[in-house]
């Protein structure tokens, strides 16, 4: 790896990170007296960790430059089709979960899937209507479950296992597929 494959970005840390943007661009994020030759051997350290993350990036960019873009009349259909499902299926879970909820917005979010407010409002993805009904539901809960716990740990995923115990498969299904989704807006 040479100093052109990254770029060093320098502050008041104790410590350094390396930080690898959507645009496979490598930052590594240093303390401002920091040696450049420091910084080129914690770089060189982390280089399998690097090109694998890079490879990833690189992958899935390739995966969405194919992916054709929804038309507004298809788009609007998926919309309808998450006005009317997403409550029902917040209803349905809601009462499994335990909790209540506030107002259900549906948006077209650039990068999330769901989102829950201090005051119980949840936030979808229109999205969501499109993919397979496993991962609307994994989404509902997970969001639901943040009405117990504002946070993801431990208790919060032990939460979400008990309302959905398929949870790890069909989260793992959303990384690997969601970015192909987003790309079609």
């Amino acid at each position: 790896m040479t100093d052109t494959d990254y770029r060093i970005i320098r502050s008041r840390r104790r410590t350094m990170a390396i930080e690898i943007t959507p645009e496979a661009e490598v930052l590594v994020r240093a303390p401002l007296m920091m040696s450049d030759a420091a910084v080129a051997g914690f770089v060189e350290i982390r280089r399998e960790w690097i090109e694998k993350h890079l490879a990833k990036i690189r992958k899935k960019a390739e995966q969405r430059a194919g992916v054709s873009k929804l038309t507004s009349e298809e788009k609007q259909i998926i919309i309808d089709r998450a006005l009317r499902l997403i409550p029902e299926r917040v209803k349905h879970y809601a009462a499994s979960v335990g909790v209540t909820y506030g107002r259900i917005t549906i948006r077209n979010q650039k990068t999330r899937w769901g989102s829950c407010s201090q005051n119980g409002n949840l936030n979808f993805n229109y999205l969501l209507a499109d993919m397979p009904e496993e991962v609307l539901d994994y989404v509902v809960v997970h969001e639901l479950c943040h009405r117990k716990e504002m946070n993801h740990s431990p208790k919060f995923w032990s939460e979400v296992g008990k309302a959905f115990p398929e949870y790890k498969k069909v989260r793992k299904w959303l990384k690997e597929n969601g970015s192909m989704y987003l790309a079609k807006d």
